[in-house]
Formats: C-alpha cells, sequence, structure tokens
C-alpha cells in the first residue's frame, strides 16, 4: 500500500497544526460559525443531531494493521468505543468532542492517515473492488489508477470548491461490486482490440432527490490520458454546475439538463484544447511506480488436492461449512481464499449492532488476525463490510474460531440481513426516520439462516432520507424513512440493482408504519418463493424474478 513520502507526512502534519489554531480561535469566539464551516469541512468535520461527527478517509479501502489498531486506540480515547464504517469504505466517529478533534487528526497523521477530503465540496475518496488484485476475473489490478487519482485530486486547487460533493470509483472486472454507475464518474478498465489498456468513462451518476444512472461519454480511453480526461471533466462541471440551488448543483443534473451528447462534446472540446497531451500525460513509469504500491506478495505453494481433503473433514461442522460457503469468495491463486468479515452481526445478547459498528477491541483482534493470516492488511467494502483479500485455505477454520469469538462470523454476507443501513435519525441530523429500529425489527422476523439461505442473494438497502446515503434507490429491497407529522413511515421499493446490470428500483406503493415493515417484506418474500421458478436445485434468483413479473404480484400481496 502506498507510503507516505517527507512531503506527504509534512504537509498532512501542518494541516493539523493549521486546524488546531483554526479550532481554538473558533472556541474561543474569535472566529465566526460561517468561517469555520469550511475549514472544519475541509478536515472531516460534520456537526450530527447529538454531537460532532468525524470521517476518517481510508483510500480505496485499503487499511494496514497498524493503522487499525490506531483506530482502535482513537475509539476507546476519544469516543465511546467503537467506529463506523460507511459505503465509501471510510470509518465515522460519531461522539469525538470537538476541541479534541485536533488530537485525534495529530494521531491519525502519526500512521499516515487523514480526515481530508472526507466532505465538503470536493473531490471525496476514491473507491474501488474490495477484491481488488486477488480476483482472477479482473483486467488488471484498480488500486493503482485510484493511488494516482488520489494524489491527483488531494489539495487540488481548483476542485477544492466545487458546486457539489464528487465521487469517483474504478474497477477492473466485470463484476462491479463499487457502483460506478450511481457515482460522478465510473471508470471501468478494459482492454482494446489492440490488447491495450484503458476505460470505460461513465459521468452523471448519482442517488438522492433525483436518482440518475451514468452515461458513457467514452467507451475506450488510453490509459495515459486518465487525469487529462478527468481534469477535463471537472473542468466543464466547474464552469457549468448550478451553485444557486445545492439541490440541483450535482454534474448528474448538469449531464442530464444538457444531454450526454453536449456534455461530452464540451468535455472533448475542452481536453483537446487545454489538457490533452500536456503535463497530466501519464508514462509508464508513473504506472510503475503506482503499481509499486501494490506489490504481489509472497504466495505460498498450497497443494489443492491436500486442501481440498482437510475441508471435507471440517465441512462437517456446519457452522463452519456456512460461513465458508457465504464468507469466503475465490482466490487467482490457488489454495488461497479471500474471506468476508461480517459487520452485519445483528443482535448479540439481544442487543442490536448496527450495520458497519466495529469495537475497539474487535479492531485490535482484527489487526492482529491480519497480521497473522492476510500479510497485515484489511479492506473495507462498499456493503459496510471488511475483507481479509489473501488468506491460505489451510488457515480458514482457525481464523473463523477466532472471527466467531468476537462476533464477526455471522454466515450472512449477501443474505437478507446483509444489510446496507445508514446511522438513520438516531445520528445524523439530515435523517427524516429512524433505521436502527427496522433495522432490529427485521433481524428478529427473518431469523433463521436456512429460511435466508433459501432466499438466496438478496440485498436490502436502508436509508434514513431522500439523500440515499445507503443506496436505498439501487437494493433488491430499498427502503427509504420518511416523515409524516412528526410520525416514522417507509416506503419500500423493489428491483434494484447496483451491479454491471444496475437500475433504480420502483416504488411498492404508499409508505407503511413503523411496526409494519418486516410484516411487508413478508409478504414481498412470500410472493417471491410461492412464484419463482426452480430448475432442479435451483431456484430462480429475486431479482431475476422481480425483473421478469414486475411490480404488481407484489402491490396485490401488500395492499390487496
Amino acid at each position: 500500500m502506498y507510503k507516505y513520502t517527507h512531503a506527504d507526512q509534512a504537509m498532512v502534519d501542518e494541516r493539523v497544526e493549521q486546524f488546531r489554531d483554526q479550532t481554538r480561535r473558533f472556541l474561543a469566539g474569535e472566529l465566526p460559525e460561517e468561517q469555520y464551516l469550511p475549514l472544519r469541512l475541509q478536515n472531516g468535520l460534520y456537526i450530527q443531531r447529538h454531537a460532532p461527527m468525524l470521517r476518517i478517509a481510508v483510500p480505496y479501502g485499503l487499511l494496514a494493521s497498524y493503522q487499525v489498531r490506531k483506530l482502535a486506540e482513537i475509539t476507546r480515547k476519544y469516543d465511546r468505543g467503537f467506529g463506523h464504517f460507511t459505503t465509501r469504505t471510510n470509518l465515522q466517529l460519531n461522539w469525538p468532542k470537538l476541541e479534541e478533534v485536533p488530537d485525534i487528526l495529530a494521531e491519525l497523521a502519526s500512521v499516515q492517515m487523514h480526515a481530508i477530503q472526507t466532505s465538503g465540496n470536493c473531490i471525496r475518496n476514491t473507491t474501488t473492488d474490495p477484491y481488488a488484485g486477488v480476483n482472477a476475473n479482473e483486467v488488471e489490478d484498480p488500486r493503482p489508477y485510484c493511488e494516482i487519482i488520489r494524489q491527483w485530486s488531494t489539495f487540488h486547487p481548483e476542485f477544492a470548491f466545487l458546486p457539489r460533493k464528487f465521487k469517483i470509483a474504478v474497477i477492473g472486472s466485470p463484476e462491479d461490486r463499487a457502483a460506478t454507475q450511481v457515482h460522478d464518474i465510473g471508470l471501468h478498465l478494459l482492454k482494446n482490440d489492440e490488447g491495450e489498456i484503458g476505460f470505460e468513462v461513465i459521468v452523471g451518476g448519482g442517488l438522492g432527490r433525483t436518482p440518475i444512472i451514468g452515461k458513457t461519454i467514452r467507451e475506450f480511453l488510453p490509459r495515459q490520458h486518465l487525469l487529462s480526461y478527468l481534469d477535463a471533466i471537472l473542468r466543464v462541471y466547474n464552469l457549468h454546475g448550478r451553485r444557486d440551488n445545492k439541490y440541483k448543483a450535482r454534474i448528474k443534473i448538469l449531464v442530464e439538463s444538457m444531454g450526454a451528447r453536449e456534455f461530452t462534446k464540451l468535455v472533448e472540446k475542452e481536453w483537446e484544447t487545454f489538457t490533452k497531451d500536456g503535463e497530466l500525460t501519464l508514462t509508464e513509469d508513473n504506472f510503475d511506480t503506482a503499481k509499486s504500491y501494490f506489490p504481489e506478495f509472497d504466495y505460498e505453494v498450497i497443494y489443492e488436492l491436500a486442501c481440498k481433503s482437510q475441508l471435507s473433514n471440517q465441512f462437517e461442522n456446519k457452522a463452519f461449512a456456512d460461513w465458508y460457503a457465504r464468507n469466503t469468495v475465490p482466490h487467482k491463486v490457488a489454495g488461497y481464499r479471500a474471506v468476508v468479515v461480517s459487520l452485519k452481526a445483528g443482535l448479540v445478547d439481544d442487543k442490536y449492532v448496527p450495520a458497519g459498528d466495529v469495537t475497539h477491541e474487535q479492531l485490535d483482534r482484527l489487526a492482529d488476525l491480519a497480521d497473522q493470516y492476510s500479510f497485515g492488511e484489511i479492506r473495507g467494502t462498499h456493503q459496510q463490510n471488511l475483507v481479509f483479500a489473501d488468506v491460505k485455505q489451510t488457515d480458514l477454520y482457525a481464523l473463523w474460531e477466532a472471527l466467531t469469538a468476537i462476533d464477526l462470523a455471522r454466515p450472512n454476507i449477501g443474505t437478507l440481513t446483509d444489510m446496507i443501513v445508514c446511522p438513520g435519525f438516531d445520528l445524523c441530523a439530515l435523517a427524516n426516520a429512524t433505521t436502527f429500529n427496522i433495522a432490529e425489527q427485521i433481524e428478529k422476523h427473518f431469523d433463521d439462516l436456512d429460511y435466508l439461505y433459501d432466499l438466496g442473494d438478496i440485498q436490502l438497502n436502508m436509508s434514513g432520507c431522500m439523500n440515499a446515503c445507503a443506496h436505498h434507490h439501487v437494493g433488491d429491497i430499498g427502503i427509504l424513512g420518511v416523515d409524516k407529522k412528526g410520525e416514522h413511515w417507509y416506503q419500500i421499493s423493489l428491483g434494484g440493482s447496483s451491479k454491471s446490470d444496475t437500475r433504480l428500483g420502483n416504488i411498492l406503493g404508499r409508505s407503511v408504519p413503523t411496526e409494519e415493515v418486516a410484516p411487508t417484506l413478508q409478504k414481498v418474500l412470500d410472493v417471491y418463493t410461492q412464484q419463482r421458478h426452480i430448475e432442479g436445485d435451483n431456484p430462480e434468483p429475486f431479482a431475476d424474478f422481480v425483473q421478469r413479473v414486475g411490480i404488481t404480484p407484489f402491490k396485490e400481496a401488500v395492499y390487496g
């Protein structure tokens, strides 16, 4: 992974001291709120419903074990002993004290971390596939390109005050695990007929009040032009994006109102005139340097036959067999698997654990396990889980036992209870409705793992407001919290997807009251289980079923 240079460290340390002085002056009444606001946002600091919230950057979701230990220490020392992983793979602290935030930033800087550009109208954390570099299907590892984008976009003076926040995601395989088509820019690595590496460039995706799927504006961009073309897109957006209305300021509104063809013309003209073949053109040395931050690990030669024999015996333990089936995925190197650590523990000692939450004790233990089993690295995912990307199959049983001991081995990845859930009204000042209580209701109603396995893969996303931080528009099942005269109600949608076949879900009908959410989901799932096609032992997937039958059968079942 990327390690700070002396210049990087000096820059981040200087930013910490600048913000320390700015915070001191604000608390002393010497700096007005309207002047402090953009300064704190540039350092990842929000003011939530009950306390400040600090969002810590985790570039492309990659953490070293020593950084995870520091996060554990920070949550113990400055927060309430836990952190919250988001869909952008960042970590949020929900209870820091304002006067201690500069100290937190100094602690982060000591392990080459920061909170810069995790908020504000700038280019945010670039995300990617959590299996990048270990997925046999990928054209090329996308992480070096994420790092190139990170270095270009951090502290970029022209793009520090864009019309609105700006998000980029990069993938290197046909499978989309980063929701690229609902990003401001989505980049798909591919090869052309000549074998050259480049990108499909998708622009103008986004959710929130106006959900829109991005448009392809270039089917193949040679990789040496990556930064110059991104620069052209951002320049067009900066020039033409609306600044009079924040709800219409995202690039998706600009592309939609202007039309993808006209927007593409402006970008191509800007590129040809100002940036193409200039100083932003990348060289082979640039690519080699970026790739050097992600070297191949020293994988052992593991004999598949011996692994299969060992696993066959271990599969007699059904709990392990279920975990292996749901929480591990193939690796490009024989004898290894990637392991998904479920941060969807559900009910622990009859108390609901919010999706994405992890305690300081768990963080410390995860750091130890990463050192022991996965080359000292941990990755975050868009689904608010974590990944050990490089685990020997012969170590899987021991790792499972260790994760089980800290309530992080729930075998529910891809099931209904592997929910993406925003903090909602409990913490967020923007939310209209609570989410944690609804997630707990769903957990208690759907508590049979065998039933969940029978349902198959279902992505449930739940947001507490129209800002759609949990991407409810693109869930197989989406839940949106709404406020009706001070009461919390919930609108349900079906048929969305954030995968390669990205689509927006269709609203089922009128919203339902708090106590009816899980029973309504049961009616929806009953329609599926009663009417799905089954070929041999393979039931029709829920997503395919919804596309085949449409919304009407579900409406009839729910509303009569």
